[in-house]
């Protein structure tokens, strides 16, 4: 013989004493509570997802720097964007941009326009 007591069965009872113990009211609230951690995982994937194609890439990963004609880059491993870099300081700087002639002709419009603005 089993014990009884709230949502606690006994013995060959039926469906109705189940009715009556409310046992059938606890299954509705763990129904209820089973979809609280998948739905909060898929909400939190969705609002990631929506930041990734929001934002885009966050360029964490880049590569070593890479020289080419005289000019020092690095390529963002996730995108393949590239940023030109200081080896003096070992610090990329300026904008980021896909084409590297670009990059190499904001420099050099960076120092045509130092120049000029130094006083004599």
């Amino acid at each position: 013989m089993l014990e009884t007591g709230p949502g606690l069965l006994e013995w060959g009872a039926g469906p109705a004493c189940c009715l009556v113990m409310g046992w059938s009211g606890r299954m509705a609230e763990e129904k209820k509570s089973r979809w609280k951690l998948p739905l909060g995982l898929v909400a939190t994937g969705v609002a990631g997802a929506a930041v990734l194609v929001l934002r885009g890439c966050w360029h964490r990963k880049m590569s070593w720097p890479v020289r080419f004609q005289q000019h020092s880059y690095q390529v963002c491993l996730g995108c393949g964007i590239k940023r030109l870099f200081d080896e003096k300081r070992f610090r990329a700087y300026g904008p980021y941009s896909y084409d590297l002639n670009k990059l190499v002709a904001w420099e050099q419009g960076k120092a045509e326009h130092e120049v000029q603005q130094r006083p004599a």
